[in-house]
């Protein structure tokens, strides 16, 4: 049987005994009582309302409300009538007063059977426990306090079993389940007031006059009792007034917040949280049907239509529902309902005042909205494109076809420009004939013009416009943007821009008037201003990757290489920074502080490693002029005389060289700095380059070396290495990857390389370690390279 079925088998048990012991008890002392009318009758009849009081005063001993137990003190009832009536009576007497005070209350039988028979089985530990003291030779009055003390702690007990039993809710915040405080006040009160009441009891009230009989004693103790529990439950009802007040209040503005909230979000969420604080409650939930028995429920109008019930619950131990608890919640869904009705009535409004009345789309003002929204919020690898869209010639179609037939191209172009983008895209009108669409979610401009075209195809088609057949011509301007926009408006000026190149070209009836999509040269302004920022303060970074002697195995130059990781925008790619510092025109002073950092660390590193003698650089042809950089690599080279400056020139910079770069380029040779090809092999290279750059160094592409298996390729390397010796320049093979590539190059006669089986780029730190511990090693130690990852 699973836990729940084994608590519900222990509860219908519990029920059980408890009936049968209320039952036992109450009838045996109306049969007691009526056995010795008069006297008795008024002493079991104050007792009757005094346990009731007690019960609907009850004390909670822990600090969070419907979460800890609380429990009430009608064994105040027993030494007051301890010395008129028999404890079997005063257990049934004490047991009535609970019924009747429940059932007045809650109504609920269940609940009223359940505490009259708690309170009953304490009251007996209560007389077993001064019974045993009795007999132990504990004076009376200790003896009551220790019984009354026995009696919460075994009501507490059952508590805590039955809140198990039933599953209650026990988020407590991470508060004890009681209070030591409120336990030890509780546990102190209850003895002081028991020893009281017995005293009292013994010897008379402590009020002028003498000769009151025993009866007269016993209920003056218990009016006593009755106006101590009289005070707690004015206490505690103006601190639950007080706590509804603050609520309600807290409620409504949770509510009233709503009006200005997002359309998703859950009115029946917001309403339960008001309500929550409102009402002292357990859980509270909207439903479909009413509140069971125990809980109290309102209707509320969510939606139009649709009655839903606002259902309080709580533990039936923490008193029933009042009135006043039900006209709060009332007041929460009038609330509810009225600030639900005010943001519908908002929304309404809102749409109206950003919706084109012809097409039904955003207008303007929402575009610009929806836009600033959506660069905002994008991250970093979702690109977007703007689309600026006229309709060709359409003052010409209102004048020819009437403005109705305008009307209606406009409505029917809107239709299919909606129709043929995806959901999360953005179509607006934002003038008389033109539209704008907002393309999320992108990767690559290629994408983006497809979009484009499939916009263009379905927009052209022609349509029936009455006995009319018009196909309309539009003009499209595209603007894509990579990354997130500083100032958004310039995309869409850009976008705008292209747009009126498309009709320009056509007014003019140039070769490219059939183009009706310009695709705009735009790039992100706050890409722009990170790489401009990034060169300015000298911020960009190195990395070095050793190139090594295949016949010594030792080090014997590095390679710099550009990295730059920007704190919002990520890992930069060297490419990127590269085009983006020539349209800058920081190009040439990228490149000076390139050649600054690297020939500073080359020194440095030989310090530490002499045979490191040569750093290497990637550079353009037309930079080598002597207004550009050519001066100053000179002047570079002559400041580090025992280092080699090599300028490693990328094929598609040195295919059309100038004369005057041809002449630079061997006047920096015969000066001492080394002039390498780099990417020798890859899909541009030709034989041409190898004849007419002037070099020292050749390096080869990976791409010639990915399969050394393919005797072509080692064929290729074979007659390169040849016709470098026969020219006199080295050549070094770049993209080595593995111990089995290295030693099939040597094998080639191949005398230098580089790749990650020598060694990943590094920064200058992690260089200068290397060389510190391994010296100029070609090949670390397996465990340590295991243990180097690539940069970004």
């Amino acid at each position: 049987m699973s836990l729940i079925g084994v608590s519900g088998v222990l509860q219908r048990v519990s029920f059980g005994m408890f009936t049968a012991v209320v039952l036992v008890f109450i009838s045996g002392a109306v049969a007691i009582v009526l056995v010795h009318p008069g006297a008795g009758v008024a002493a079991a009849l104050f007792g009757v309302l005094c346990a009731a009081a007690l019960e609907i005063a009850w004390i909670r001993v822990g600090s969070v409300p419907h979460r800890t137990p609380a429990i009430s003190l009608p064994v105040l009832v027993v030494p007051a009538l301890a010395p008129v009536l028999p404890g079997q009576a005063i257990i049934g007497v004490v047991m009535f007063g609970i019924i009747v005070a429940l059932l007045v209350e809650s109504g609920r039988v269940s609940v009223s059977v359940y505490s009259a028979g708690l309170a009953g089985m304490g009251c007996m530990v209560y007389f077993l426990i001064v019974w045993l003291l009795g007999l132990a030779g504990l004076a009376e009055l200790p003896a009551v306090a220790a019984a009354s003390v026995g009696y919460v702690l075994l009501v507490l007990t059952l508590e805590v079993v039955r809140m198990h039993l039933i599953n209650a809710p026990a988020d407590r915040g991470g508060r004890p389940l009681f209070s030591p405080v409120r336990l030890s006040a509780l546990l102190v009160g209850v003895a002081v007031l028991t020893v009281f009441s017995t005293y009292w009891a013994q010897i008379g009230l402590p009020t002028p006059g003498t000769g009151r009989t025993a009866i007269q004693t016993a209920i003056g103790t218990l009016v006593g009792s009755f106006t101590v529990a009289l005070i707690i439950i004015v206490v505690r009802s103006i601190r639950d007034m007080r706590r509804r007040l603050i609520g309600l209040v807290a409620g409504s503005s949770i509510l009233s917040a709503t009006r200005n909230a997002d359309s998703d979000i859950c009115i029946s969420a917001v309403l339960c949280e008001a309500a929550a604080s409102a009402v002292g409650v357990q859980s509270i939930t909207v439903q479909t049907g009413p509140a069971e028995a125990g809980a109290i429920g309102v209707p509320v109008m969510l939606e139009p239509g649709e009655l839903r019930f606002l259902v309080a619950r709580r533990d039936a131990m923490d008193g029933a529902f009042s009135g006043v608890d039900r006209r709060a919640l009332q007041a929460l869904a009038a609330t509810a309902e009225l600030a639900l009705q005010v943001r519908q009535n908002l929304a309404g409004l809102t749409i109206r005042a950003n919706t084109d009345p012809l097409t039904g789309l955003p207008n303007y003002g929402a575009f610009q909205e929806a836009l600033d929204t959506i660069n905002s919020t994008r991250i970093n690898a979702e690109a977007i494109a703007v689309l600026f869209m006229d309709l060709d010639g359409f003052k010409r179609l209102n004048d020819t076809y009437g403005h109705q037939a305008g009307d209606e191209v406009l409505r029917v172009l809107g239709q299919r420009l909606r129709q043929s983008v995806r959901p999360h895209d953005v179509v607006a009108r934002v003038g008389g004939d033109e539209f704008v669409i907002v393309l999320t979610r992108l990767s690559t401009l290629a994408e983006a013009q497809a979009i484009a075209e499939t916009v263009l195809a379905a927009s052209v088609a022609p349509l029936a416009v009455g006995a009319d057949i018009i196909t309309p011509s539009l003009s499209i301007g595209l603007a894509f943007s990579l990354l997130v926009e500083t100032d958004v408006a310039s995309l869409v000026h850009d976008a705008d821009h292209s747009m009126l190149m498309v009709k320009k070209s056509r007014r003019r009836g140039g070769l490219d008037g059939d183009v009706s999509i310009n695709v705009s040269g735009h790039r992100s302004s706050q890409f722009n201003d990170t790489i401009a920022l990034a060169i300015d303060e000298d911020q960009l970074q190195l990395a070095y990757q050793p190139i090594v002697s295949l016949v010594t195995g030792r080090i014997w130059a590095f390679e710099a290489l550009l990295r730059y990781v920007d704190p919002e925008l990520g890992a930069i790619s060297p490419p990127s920074l590269v085009e983006k510092a020539k349209n800058l025109g920081r190009f040439d002073k990228l490149t000076r502080q390139i050649a600054e950092k690297a020939m500073n660390a080359a020194a440095k590193f030989r310090l530490i490693e002499p045979e490191i003698v040569c750093m290497t650089i990637n550079v353009e042809a037309g930079q080598l002029a002597p207004e550009r950089l050519g001066r100053f690599v000179e002047d570079l080279n002559n400041r580090y005389p025992e280092i080699s400056l090599c300028l490693e020139l990328n094929e598609r910079s040195a295919v059309r060289l100038s004369m005057q770069i041809r002449e630079q380029v061997n006047r920096l040779r015969s000066g001492g700095i080394l002039v390498a090809l780099d990417d020798y092999g890859s899909e541009d290279s030709s034989v041409d380059s190898l004849v007419r750059v002037p070099m020292d160094i050749l390096k080869i592409d990976r791409s010639l070396v990915d399969d050394l298996d393919d005797i072509r390729q080692r064929e290729v390397l074979t007659a390169l290495q040849s016709f470098g010796d026969t020219l006199e320049y080295s050549m070094i093979v770049e993209g080595v990857e593995n111990e089995d590539m290295a030693r099939r190059l040597a094998q080639l006669g191949i005398r230098s390389a580089q790749g990650f089986h020598f060694g990943v780029p590094q920064g200058f730190t992690a260089t200068v370690d290397r060389l510190g511990e391994f010296g100029a090693k070609a090949v670390l130690p397996v465990h340590r390279a295991a243990a180097t990852v690539p940069p970004s």
